[in-house]
């Protein structure tokens, strides 16, 4: 379905368009132009297909399982990355020789580097994900989990991760009820217990906003409050995609925000919360990047990740027991002039060309 690859009984793994996209020199996606990731090298993957929620715009249209708890046999954490590196270089090697596809990058693509936990379903429900996590940083692969904010107790008791994310889709409890479609009665609660348990942690967190035009723009104020308790280092805002009629949902194109107004509403957010500052811009992807102040260095933003310098870190974390403990401070680097807001290339990587599809409603999914 959809693409992914099936890992045992409740894991899966995809190849994301944008690794294609930058197999071919066509540009990565909004973590390249935000954090320096190489999206040819990343893996989209989940530990767990199965969910709490059932957004309105899952590009997904609700065929995984959906579940408060945990009612499956499990895997083992080892068999699940090793499938999922499986899968991922069977899935690249089609594209050798393909025309287009640059050689060495392809090279590079059979060595995953990234993991991005955040292809379907909920990765914290799945009861080893502590174990899985320090798998991938043993294989020298960073770690971006992302998390419906519904399981603050799983926050709290996450091992470091290179960034986690926390999806904030709404702002009130009224529209996240009618956007997330949670199944949790206590949902409200959990949601922001989830951001009180973000607020606590030291690595890098983020919040993501998906904007969906006619629904949830009105709420600035109440996101502003919502980000004062979570205190996330980045904030990404994100117009939703259209991801085609489905009987799941009844977005529509009209729901989809331009680039432009998506751009105004993170002008006026940004004017609400004084610690924080619009750093990038991923015009393609009608994506931007909010950050705290404290990652502008000397005038310098400095929203890159040093990923050399995380493995290292969380290595002696490990040696240590827990007891060496770092931030996100400790493994920053400069963000490039091209990834900035404002700037003349709007977050595309000059180094690669920028096509443009005649076709734009084919490929919707990404994280």
């Amino acid at each position: 379905f959809s693409g992914y690859k099936l890992i045992g009984s409740h894991s899966g793994v995809k190849l994301c368009r944008w690794t294609k996209s930058m197999l071919r020199g066509r540009g990565g996606c909004y973590k390249h132009t935000f954090y320096g990731i190489e999206s040819h090298r990343c893996m989209e993957a989940t530990p767990s297909l199965a969910c709490a929620n059932k957004c309105v715009f899952c590009w997904r249209h609700h065929t995984n399982p959906v579940g408060t708890e945990w009612r499956w046999k499990m895997d083992q954490p080892e068999m699940i990355l090793q499938e999922a590196i499986e899968n991922h270089q069977n899935m690249i090697k089609q594209f050798k020789g393909v025309a287009g596809v640059k050689a060495d990058r392809f090279e590079e693509a059979m060595t995953v580097k990234h993991c991005a936990l955040s292809l379907v379903g909920e990765p914290i429900m799945y009861p080893e994900i502590n174990q899985f996590v320090k798998l991938l940083h043993q294989h020298s692969i960073s770690s971006f989990l992302v998390t419906n904010a519904q399981f603050p107790d799983e926050i709290r008791n996450l091992e470091p991760v290179t960034q986690l994310y926390v999806s904030v889709d709404a702002s009130t409890k009224e529209s996240l009820k009618r956007i997330d479609r949670p199944l949790f009665k206590d949902f409200w609660q959990r949601f922001l217990d989830s951001l009180k348990a973000l607020s606590e942690k030291q690595q890098r967190t983020v919040y993501r906003l998906t904007l969906v035009k006619a629904w949830n723009v009105d709420e600035l104020k109440a996101y502003a409050d919502l980000i004062s308790l979570g205190k996330p280092d980045f904030i990404e805002v994100k117009g939703v995609t259209y991801c085609g009629e489905s009987s799941a949902s009844n977005l529509t194109m009209a729901n989809v925000p331009w680039h432009e107004e998506v751009v105004r509403f993170v002008q006026d957010l940004a004017d609400l919360i004084p610690d924080y500052e619009i750093a990038c811009e991923h015009e393609h992807s009608n994506c931007l990047l909010i950050a705290h102040k404290k990652f502008k260095i000397n005038g310098e933003w400095c929203t890159w990740i040093d990923y050399g310098r995380f493995q290292e870190l969380v290595q002696e974390h490990e040696r240590s027991g827990g007891s060496r403990t770092f931030t996100a401070a400790d493994y920053t680097a400069k963000t490039p002039r091209w990834a900035l807001f404002g700037s003349r290339e709007r977050g595309f990587d000059p180094s690669d060309i920028r096509y443009q599809r005649k076709n734009k409603a084919r490929d919707i999914s990404g994280c």
